[in-house]
């Protein structure tokens, strides 16, 4: 278990590092001009989720190797983007469907499992995540508790609980501006190719920056 002097400092970094909105939360909100609140919560999620098994890299050490192997850390960060961007683009392809749904909303059905497994995909394919835990888990780990690598997972369980619950305080906000536009289904149709855009943006942006960290 990580002491209780460690955790503590630990959350406290968390909330200020999450509180600053990044990729996680314009992705998110992306999604929930797309697709609605559902799934923007969906979508924080599966992000979430996908925080465990990347924290588990970090703990057995396989994290350090993607963040230090310039190749491995490319390949991932340009699966994750390609992989944006294709969810743009469809956003952008059914807009159309999405403004039906606003008048009748069984004209639009979408299985949530496979937003929130879409959510998960976005999450662990960005190496930086990565190169975040391998950086940051250990500054707040006792060697003298011993189970490092369990104390490196619990850290990694409290972040992405905070993580959901703050970022679901912008997809909400998202969720409250896209009922507006509900009233319309051409409101609804410019939201969800907007959603689709940042997508596709963020995906550029992710591809475009440094190689590493």
């Amino acid at each position: 278990m990580v002491p209780a002097s460690n955790l503590l400092a630990f959350v406290a970094a968390a909330f200020v590092i999450i509180a600053i909105p990044g990729p996680a939360v314009l992705f998110s909100v992306g999604r929930t001009l797309a697709l609605g609140r559902v799934g923007g919560l969906l979508s924080v999620l599966g992000v979430s989720l996908a925080l465990i098994p990347i924290v588990a890299l970090v703990a057995i050490g396989v994290g350090g190797i993607v963040a230090q192997s310039v190749v491995l850390f490319t390949i991932v960060k340009i699966a994750g983007s390609l992989y944006l961007v294709f969810l743009g683009v469809q956003a952008i392809r059914h807009r159309k469907a999405a403004g039906a749904a606003a008048v009748d909303p069984a004209r639009l059905a979408h299985s949530h499992g496979r937003q929130l497994w879409q959510g998960f995909v976005v999450g662990i394919t960005n190496p930086k995540t990565i190169a975040f835990f391998v950086a940051v888990l250990p500054q707040f780990v006792s060697l003298d508790a011993g189970a490092v690598p369990l104390q490196m997972i619990e850290l990694g369980i409290v972040f992405a609980v905070i993580a959901v619950v703050s970022d679901s305080v912008w997809v909400l906000a998202a969720a409250a501006a896209r009922t507006w536009f509900a009233k319309s289904p051409k409101r609804i149709e410019t939201l969800t190719a907007t959603g689709g855009g940042m997508m596709i943006g963020l995906g550029g942006i992710l591809l475009l920056t440094g190689t590493r960290h």
